[in-house]
């Protein structure tokens, strides 16, 4: 069984090519991961659709049965975020989406437009006569990073501080010396979190956080635990995924300039052309984890009771079975039913949130910079490290 570090920069830069690999010779099949446990892979488009709907792959691991080692250790503060909705199966998954979808509704998203075009405004204007800048640092994480901290009523001058701890976070493995290291970081970022919940019960103020403090279904509310994680998850999938959205996409459009004239000539095609940059390169490599309730088979294989499995939709998205020339950039593609946000009860509950910042985000950017080029050669660019996360580093850029 081969060991593969699928959350190394080096795997993500010729990830594509590997899935492709699988998706012919071997579209469900275990791998071993550095620290010796082993995953299965689910590869081809049908069956990751399938997957993510199937109630024999269970998200929370308490409900399957354990085998092979044991979980890594887990600190006790850390209890707290099982109960966020990603780890979570029904009927407690769905109780907490009904609880915050009546604070995150689509009315509250659309609202946000107004604000994401200033910002957007003010951030180019400071890069435009530079020269050069780097897109991720300077243009992809200020637009959701204050996004998603104004609308949880996170103060300005802690927006810094809670993206390096989501950092940190997000790169670190579940055992090993990474998620030693990423300790101290979660530690700092509950006690934020509570501090700020408490805040908001003693005076509630116009935001996400107070809101999620009062909501109520059928007389519920959600306990202490559940809101830590909620506002964790929140904050966290609020801009880690939408940084990388902004960044892959533009990567692709500079990869492809005649795609970004187009988008230039024809600047109503954003829609359609961010869902097309979801597609070709999203910003998850997979969908968090599932274990499989009982011997799940799939095609030729079978996936054994109690496996830890990852649905790939990187992978999915370029399906040569679903999409026409998947590896070619078509912002008029239709049908585009990607997989980029999930697919059944997990489906990402932030997707039109980061749809919105990235129509707008790519469009000022395609229009205001008309000479923006890639600042380094493609070999120079390094991907974050992460299981879940596709993202880059760093994008320099001129412009």
């Amino acid at each position: 069984m081969p060991v593969v570090d699928l959350a190394s920069s080096a795997f993500k830069a010729g990830a594509h090519k590997f899935y492709g690999r699988l998706r012919k010779d071997n579209p469900v099949c275990p791998i071993t991961l550095p620290d010796g446990r082993i995953v299965w892979l689910i590869t081809r488009y049908d069956d990751v659709a399938a997957a993510l709907k199937d109630p024999r792959f269970a998200k929370n691991p308490q409900n399957a049965p354990m085998t092979g080692p044991k979980p890594p250790w887990v600190p006790k503060f850390f209890l707290p975020l099982t109960r966020n909705m990603l780890d979570l199966d029904p009927p407690d998954h769905t109780r907490l989406r009904a609880l915050v979808q009546k604070a995150f509704t689509p009315r509250m998203v659309e609202g946000l437009r107004r604000r994401i075009e200033a910002l957007t405004d003010e951030l180019l204007e400071k890069v435009r006569t530079r020269g050069r800048f780097d897109l991720i640092h300077e243009y992809a994480l200020p637009i959701p990073t204050t996004v998603i901290a104004e609308t949880l009523g996170v103060p300005a001058n802690d927006r810094r501080r809670f993206h390096r701890w989501s950092s940190a976070i997000v790169a670190s493995d579940p055992s090993g010396w990474r998620m030693l290291r990423a300790i101290p970081r979660v530690a700092a970022f509950l006690l934020y979190i509570r501090r700020l919940i408490r805040k908001r019960r003693a005076a509630p103020a116009e935001d996400l956080v107070s809101a999620l403090v009062a909501v109520e279904e059928e007389g519920e509310r959600l306990s202490e635990d559940e809101l830590v994680a909620m506002i964790f998850l929140l904050l966290v999938a609020g801009h880690e995924t939408t940084v990388n959205l902004i960044g892959n996409g533009t990567l692709t459009l500079l990869r492809h300039p005649d795609q970004m004239e187009r988008l230039r000539r024809e600047p109503e095609l954003v829609v359609r052309g961010i869902e097309e940059l979801l597609r070709f390169d999203g910003p998850l490599e997979t969908a968090t984890e599932r274990y499989a309730r009982e011997d799940v088979a799939i095609g030729d294989a079978t996936v054994p009771r109690g496996s830890l499995t990852y649905a790939v939709l990187a992978s999915a998205n370029r399906d040569e079975r679903q999409f026409p020339d998947p590896d070619v950039v078509d912002q008029t593609r239709e049908p585009n039913r990607h997989l980029a946000f999930g697919f059944g009860i997990h489906f990402c509950l932030g997707a039109p949130l980061a749809r919105l910042e990235a129509q707008v985000a790519i469009r000022a950017l395609v229009e205001r910079l008309p000479s923006l080029r890639l600042g380094v050669a493609p070999d120079d660019l390094r991907w974050r490290r992460g299981l879940v996360l596709r993202g880059l580093r760093a994008l320099p850029v001129t412009g």
